[in-house]
């Protein structure tokens, strides 16, 4: 992805959640150079991959297969310090996170408002695949049973809770709008605790053709 493409999708989130008056902490906004030595101080933020997040997932086509993610909060398997994650992210109609299950991450996903949030499941099978039975489901602490891969829809206000080695792929409903999206997890870790049914590039790869606006989560070593 280009830095220009990368500010111009991270101002259009900022816009969408100034829009659905969702507040990111004053960290959010600080320029490149306001980050510079404050290692001491933001260990948190860094170690724990806090911040702006945009990810193509290797597709070369955000618009088809993207995601805006902004990490609020997140603790560290290691330190045993914050054993908890919420996120706040963005997808648009048709624009696919693509299907993945989580080893150890227990998640709610929650519709926070915009349009209608398009979930697809299956339970792994005991090699990794994707099984075709049914997927027994919380959706806002009332069970449902799901029929494997079949699209099932969270309007906003609500949620659904996925277990470990549960895939999922979601994305907004066509003619919806875009969909404001809730994370509230265990500890998030991306680099062990992801398996893509794909070949899947979790952070892309960023030509610097301009400036940052601002850090994503992967840019903090070089700046710090």
């Amino acid at each position: 992805m280009k830095r220009s493409e990368v500010n111009e999708i991270i101002a259009g989130f900022r816009e969408f959640l100034e829009m659905h008056r969702f507040m990111l902490p004053e960290w959010a906004y600080w320029s490149p150079e306001e980050w510079k030595g404050k290692y001491d101080i933001c260990g948190e933020i860094v170690d724990n991959k806090l911040g702006w997040d945009i990810t193509d997932f290797g597709s070369a086509d955000f618009k088809r297969q993207g995601l805006c993610l902004f990490t609020i909060r997140n603790g560290n398997w290691d330190k045993q310090d914050k054993m908890y994650c919420e996120k706040i992210m963005a997808a648009d109609e048709e624009q696919e996170t693509p299907m993945h299950f989580h080893w150890n991450k227990s998640e709610d996903i929650i519709n926070r408002g915009g349009g209608n949030l398009v979930m697809e499941l299956y339970k792994a099978t005991d090699t990794d695949g994707m099984s075709d039975q049914p997927v027994d489901v919380s959706i806002d602490g009332i069970l449902k049973t799901v029929r494997a891969g079949v699209p099932l829809i969270l309007k906003p206000g609500q949620s659904i809770c996925l277990k470990p080695r549960v895939y999922h792929r979601f994305y907004g409903e066509k003619g919806h709008g875009r969909v404001l999206i809730g994370e509230v997890s265990m500890v998030n870790d991306d680099a062990s605790d992801n398996r893509f049914f794909g070949k899947i590039g979790r952070f892309p790869e960023i030509e610097e053709d301009v400036n940052p606006l601002h850090l994503l989560v992967n840019d903090y070593q070089k700046y710090l």
